[in-house]
């Protein structure tokens, strides 16, 4: 399935990638399997990312070790990384955590 991302927002975008990931629009849903989808998205560039979402929107990601923990804004990751990194992460973790996120992941093909 193609979508495509001009002028949307980035959480309900997110969240309408996530449900095709998971195949709940499909007949055959189940729980436990990948669904049979290849999703792919165009004009991420063109996602409607607001100035207050860019400034106030925090990642982070921590090493393990004490002190490790690193917090970035939206803004800051778009600059380093791009739209698409945080599309990504927001698809991310609106899947379950489980064993399947990784495979499921596997079949969003951001253009």
């Amino acid at each position: 399935m193609t979508f495509d991302a001009k002028d949307q927002k980035l959480g309900r975008f997110a969240s309408l990638l996530a449900h095709t990931l998971l195949g709940k629009d499909q007949t055959d849903f189940a729980r436990n399997t990948v669904a049979h989808v290849n999703v792919t998205v165009e004009n991420v560039d063109s996602l409607d990312l607001s100035d207050k979402k860019k400034e106030t929107k925090i990642y982070d990601r921590y090493s393990g070790f004490p002190g490790g923990r690193r917090e970035y804004t939206l803004n800051e990751l778009v600059a380093k990384k791009g739209v698409s990194e945080a599309l990504k992460a927001a698809v991310y973790n609106m899947l379950p955590n489980n064993r399947l996120r990784k495979a499921r992941m596997k079949n969003l093909i951001i253009k």
